[in-house]
């Protein structure tokens, strides 16, 4: 997930607002504040270049005081190893231009195929220490003897402005990321009974897929919160796993919802009463205020709830009644009922943690996805962009060209991961335009005409607290970033400011020419087809299904859950760009969960004595024929018989007796069936 993403999920309940909020003026206000202060003391130092303390309080500046940090640590690790890797490549090649554009060109596709394959905020990290070599081994071409004494102060630089932006937002009206998350949680929690209201109401189907998206963004969003919240404090460790728990059921209570919803049978007399009080519930659990404040007694009815659930009917009330779907569908009821509970209990281990931590050190049998071939285009691209704009600067000689070739590194890499980089890297240049005027008043026209640090404050707060207030906005956020970085950076702001508009206006043309040249690499090299990476991720979900099926160990019931969540999250922003056409690869991602915990519970139900022995075996059969048909069916051919042996095994387990043990295998294997004929598409292999 990318940094403006998920600022856009922490204040999404604002994100409909025209009017800053007294959080946002809190944010915009320290911001400013503390890039102030690492100015002056930048001043105080006679660093080379103040502006990059400065620079950096506002490339860090986020509204939880735990993504500052731990954006500010993987911006200084990052800084640190380009720094590395510039003395390093230019110590080696600075005497040969040619030789030394080249090695850094690789060194950028090096980085960025790394940060292509690593989550924020490593992935920053990652793709800045390329970036940062270009940005330090440049000015030292031809004079290699500098190169340290450069990265040492571009070092300096950076740390500066990372302090100063890590103890303001952590002692100036902090937003901690651990109140974030328990708030975060109860609002999922309450977003979840309204989805579960109208599914068993029959409700808006627009509505309920806008709510089924926010749930599963706000499962990332937790996720991504649990990090920056150890950092804030080491004591929040013995909540890490509760949160991690949590987020899988969070999803598993989503799945087990839309698939009653799937399968109402609202006609069925023993689901009746058990739909009907969940409904009740969720309905209460919804309009009561403060009704998260203390979950005791929600949790007691929830019990009852699957404890009814969970009880077969002896005989069917209508002989004609499908015992197997009634027990399908009670077994759904009684997940969504349990799964609400654990959700519930996880809200309350967040707020009272225990003293130790409970850790399951096992490793699961399945991997997170890493997308391997969007990583290598990211990293061929970012390479040759550079490679290239640096030939023509060493052919043109066109000194201001090493900032067109620093810019193409920078875009090229940074946005190469990010859903739609064109869309970003034009924010990123619209932003750096509209810096362009303001930073020639005020660098150009007013401060040597009025020279001072107090006169610089009068001029530059004016501007940088509304661009501060503009990063609050999840709508206006790259924008307004790239607006207050550029403007600092076309304003290099020093303690004595002259009138000289001639390489003002050649350093800026440089960086806006390098911008542009960046996205058109984004349009022509290598360009991205978002429906390749959904299929490759989809593929990837399936292949997790049939090891679900097949591997000689069972994988713990939180490891798919987790690995579930991380693929539909890396589905989600793709996905959004694609409106209702993407629905239903969303759906069929959810109805993967479902489908991977019955499977589960079927694995667990084999190892059961009281299990016969026919049936041990024909459940076997059916797992490694719906382990052939996820692997091997493509897109358009015909169903195997996966489906249809799934419902005579069902059917033939319910005649043999009525075991509650035998009923449930019975039920998995209808749960299974249904799910995948609810989207038969997402279950077969793309021809792409």
């Amino acid at each position: 997930m990318t940094w403006t993403r998920l600022k856009q999920l922490v204040d999404a309940p604002l994100s409909g607002l025209t009017q800053p909020t007294r959080s946002d003026w809190i944010f915009a206000l320290r911001t400013v504040s503390a890039g102030l202060i690492a100015l002056l003391v930048a001043y105080a130092l006679k660093l080379d270049h103040p502006q990059w303390a400065m620079m950096t309080v506002f490339i860090v500046a986020q509204p939880v005081a735990g993504m500052v940090l731990a954006k500010g640590f993987y911006r200084l690790l990052g800084t640190l190893a380009g720094g590395l890797a510039a003395i390093g490549i230019t110590s080696l090649f600075g005497t040969n231009p040619w030789l030394l554009v080249t090695v850094l060109a690789l060194w950028i596709g090096v980085c960025t195929l790394v940060s292509s394959l690593l989550r924020n905020p490593e992935a920053y990290g990652a793709a800045l220490a390329g970036y940062t070599a270009m940005i330090i081994s440049l000015p030292a071409l031809g004079q290699p003897h500098l190169v340290v004494d450069l990265a040492i102060a571009r070092c300096a630089e950076i740390v500066l402005g990372i302090v100063c932006a890590g103890v303001t937002s952590r002692l100036i009206l902090p937003k901690l990321a651990a109140d974030a998350i328990i708030s975060r949680l109860k609002r999922s929690i309450l977003d979840l009974a309204d989805y579960a209201g109208g599914a068993f109401s029959g409700g808006d189907p627009a509505n309920l897929a806008a709510l089924q998206r926010k749930l599963i963004s706000d499962a990332q969003t937790l996720a991504e919160m649990r990090t920056y919240a150890r950092l804030e404090a080491p004591s929040f460790a013995t909540r890490a796993h509760p949160v991690r728990r949590t987020i899988g059921q969070l999803l598993w209570a989503l799945s087990a919802a839309r698939a009653l919803h799937t399968h109402a049978a609202p006609k069925n007399a023993a689901l009746i009463p058990v739909r009907g009080e969940l409904k009740t519930f969720v309905g209460e659990l919804s309009a009561t205020p403060g009704a998260l404040d203390d979950t005791a007694p929600w949790l007691a009815r929830l019990d009852a709830i699957a404890s009814k659930a969970r009880q077969a009917p002896a005989t069917p009330a209508d002989p004609g009644e499908d015992r197997v779907g009634t027990i399908t569908r009670l077994t759904i009821a009684a997940d969504f009922a349990e799964a609400l509970k654990q959700v519930m209990r996880g809200l309350d281990a967040l707020r009272s943690p225990v003293s130790k931590p409970t850790r399951e050190r096992r490793q699961p049998a399945l991997v997170v996805h890493r997308d391997h071939h969007a990583a290598w285009r990211n990293a061929v691209r970012a390479a040759l962009a550079t490679f290239l704009v640096a030939i023509f600067w060493l052919t043109t000689k066109w000194s201001e060209a090493a900032g067109t070739v620093i810019l193409v590194a920078v875009v090229s890499s940074l946005f190469a991961s990010r859903p739609d980089p064109i869309q970003s890297a034009w924010g990123f240049f619209t932003g750096t335009l509209l810096a362009l005027p303001f930073a020639f008043l005020v660098g150009q026209v007013a401060l040597p005409a009025l020279p001072g640090f107090g006169w610089f404050t009068l001029f530059v707060v004016p501007i940088l607290v509304p661009a501060a207030l503009g990063m609050a906005n999840p709508r206006r956020v790259g924008v307004a970033t790239a607006f207050a970085i550029n403007f600092l950076a076309f304003l290099s702001p020093h303690q004595k400011m002259t009138y000289d508009p001639g390489p003002f206006l050649a350093g800026s043309a440089s960086i806006l020419v390098g911008i542009l040249i960046a996205i058109g690499v984004f349009i022509v090299v290598l360009p991205a087809n978002p429906w390749v990476t959904v299929n490759r991720i989809s593929q990837a979900m399936r292949e997790d299904l049939a090891r679900l099926c097949l591997h000689d160990r069972i994988p713990r019931r939180l490891a798919f859950e987790s690995l579930a969540y991380d693929r539909i999250n890396q589905l989600m922003p793709l996905l959004q760009q694609t409106g209702r056409k993407g629905d239903p690869i969303l759906g069929g991602s959810i109805s993967v969960v479902t489908v991977g915990l019955e499977v589960l519970r079927l694995r667990h139900a084999l190892l059961n004595s009281s299990i016969p022995r026919e049936t041990v075996e024909s459940v076997g059969n059916f797992l490694r024929g719906l382990a052939r048909e996820l692997l091997f069916r493509r897109h358009g051919e015909p169903p195997t018989s996966t489906i249809t042996v799934a419902r005579q095994y069902a059917a033939g387990i319910a005649e043999r007796g009525d075991r509650p043990e035998l009923l449930q295998v019975a039920a998995s294997l209808r749960i299974i069936a249904a799910a995948m004929e609810d989207y038969p598409d997402f279950f077969a292999k793309s021809r792409g």
